[in-house]
């Protein structure tokens, strides 16, 4: 057939388009039947566990003091909710001002951002196959027809040039919802990403909150550790001066060097300690080890919080982002399953093109050049192996496991809950102990110095009074970082406040 004959069979009749809009609109009455049709199980959000409290005693009122003890009382503001910024509860600018700009430098939780956007732009693409794809094609084609064969065009050339003009649509009908339920699963799976940068965005401020205690619990207590050598020291040079007299023997002596170098050796790991959380603190702020923060945050500068919120349990499972990414995991493991359904179901699809052929482009879309196609395809699986059922199969045991993680997820997360809150209780005895303990070795070491203006001790019952003072208050240090380390985690625990955060930051967490 010529290029001219093909072209004058394919000119276009209204009948025809009449009779081909009727098709296609009663095939979308159809599908549009379809439409609400979508396989596999529905997901419903799983109950949170029934019950009224943490731990298996009812918590108290608050942590526990001794009637001796000057030290802060914690009291427990059970249904409380958790600010997005519960920091700021230790009242210190300082600390306030290295979370803010951890949270904008942080490359971890620029990580975090990144995923999310990635997995929303993946569920985004996905969520056009709901649509018609549309793409326009241009074909110019120059060919030599072989000589010992007709030439195509009534002027019997054997060479010649071709011009193709059209515009192609596909639509796959969405009909048993196996892109629906794609599009969910991909939707949960964002959901799950932006859960999980909320994770990071508490992690990160723990981890700048427990560094800057650390440090200054370091600090002083390398302060505490010096004094300490000072007096030891001392102590070795009284000895030193008695044994001269013949006062003491060489044992003594020899006692107190192994208890000054005992002392000394503490101080070593104290300030390697010192040095690596100050590491890790200029990364946490994306700096490099070489550029520390100078500003130095002292332990008694931190403000111990004497209120903590505690989350209802019924809250619990809303309020931690782990245990939501964990459910949106499920979620999209029940997604998917519609999706292996869908696959072994009939398969849909609609193709139409039309467009205009001509030997000259100057010919193009005039009369008598144009075409037209309609065609509808269906497609069943009937023997492949049994693949597609094991693959059935596989995403219902993939839903198992995410069930089986999610569970666990959640008793995870009550156990973090009832740890943190017994080792609040815990650490608070333990300081108000060692406060009375402090308090005890320094009326001892008042009423030795008082002794010793008097004649009636020397000067190294006095040295032993202060050692045994200093030693009392480096314990103290050390329960007091606790009991704010412990207000931290609980924080972290109970979800840190990230529901709390302006409406137009959390958009942004999505939309950027």
């Amino acid at each position: 057939m010529t290029v001219d004959h093909q072209v004058a069979c394919t000119q276009d009749y209204p009948a025809l388009r009449l009779e081909t809009a009727l098709k296609w609109a009663a095939l979308a009455m159809i599908f549009c039947l379809f439409a609400g049709c979508a396989v596999g199980p529905d997901f419903h959000r799983p109950a949170a566990p029934s019950t009224d409290r943490y731990t298996a005693q009812p918590l108290p009122a608050s942590t526990p003091a001794s009637e001796r003890s000057d030290d802060i009382v914690q009291s427990f503001a059970v249904g409380a909710d958790i600010p997005n910024d519960w920091w700021t509860a230790f009242q210190s600018d300082a600390l306030n001002t290295l979370i803010r700009e951890a949270l904008e430098a942080n490359p971890n939780l620029q990580a975090a951002d990144a995923s999310l956007r990635e997995a929303r732009e993946n569920m985004l693409a996905q969520r056009s196959t709901f649509f018609p794809s549309v793409d326009l094609q241009y074909t110019p084609i120059r060919q030599l027809v072989a000589p010992n064969l007709a030439s195509p065009l009534a002027s019997g050339t054997n060479i010649y040039t071709l011009h193709t003009a059209q515009l192609n649509i596909g639509y796959v009908p969405d009909v048993f919802g196996g892109n629906r339920r794609q599009v969910e699963s991909l939707q949960a799976e964002m959901e799950n990403q932006r859960f999980q940068l909320e994770a990071a965005r508490i992690t990160l401020a723990t981890n700048v909150v427990i560094t800057v205690v650390q440090q200054a619990s370091l600090r002083a207590q390398i302060k505490t550790t010096r004094l300490m050598v000072e007096l030891a020291t001392r102590q070795l040079d009284l000895l030193h001066r008695q044994r001269s007299f013949g006062q003491i023997g060489l044992a003594d002596v020899a006692a107190q060097e192994t208890a000054l170098a005992q002392v000394k050796a503490t101080l070593p790991p104290l300030e390697q300690q010192l040095t690596q959380q100050g590491n890790q603190l200029a990364v946490l702020l994306n700096r490099l080890p070489s550029e520390v923060p100078t500003n130095e945050i002292e332990l008694d500068t931190l403000k111990l919080p004497t209120t903590l919120p505690v989350s209802l349990p019924s809250s619990l499972v809303q309020q931690r982002p782990d245990v939501r990414a964990a459910e949106e995991q499920l979620h999209a493991a029940s997604a998917q399953i519609g999706v292996a359904i869908a696959n072994r179901l009939p398969n849909f699809s609609l193709t139409a093109n039309a467009g205009s052929a001509a030997a000259m482009l100057s010919k193009l879309f005039t009369s008598g050049t144009g075409f037209w196609s309609i065609s509808a395809n269906v497609v069943q699986p009937i023997f492949d192996g049994g693949a597609l059922m094991h693959r059935q199969r596989a995403v219902q045991a993939a839903y198992d496991q995410a069930a089986a993680q999610y569970r666990n997820t959640v008793l995870l997360a009550f156990q973090n809950v009832a740890d943190t809150l017994s080792a609040i209780q815990s650490d608070a005895q333990t300081a108000a102990a060692l406060q009375d303990a402090e308090r005890a070795a320094e009326n001892s070491l008042r009423i030795t110095r008082q002794q010793s203006q008097a004649g009636a001790v020397n000067m190294l019952v006095v040295l032993n009074a202060e050692l045994a003072y200093r030693q009392t208050a480096l314990s103290r240090i050390q329960a007091q970082a606790s009991r704010l380390s412990d207000s931290v985690a609980l924080f972290q625990a109970l979800g840190g406040g990230w529901w709390n955060l302006p409406a137009t930051q959390q958009a942004n967490a999505v939309e950027q």
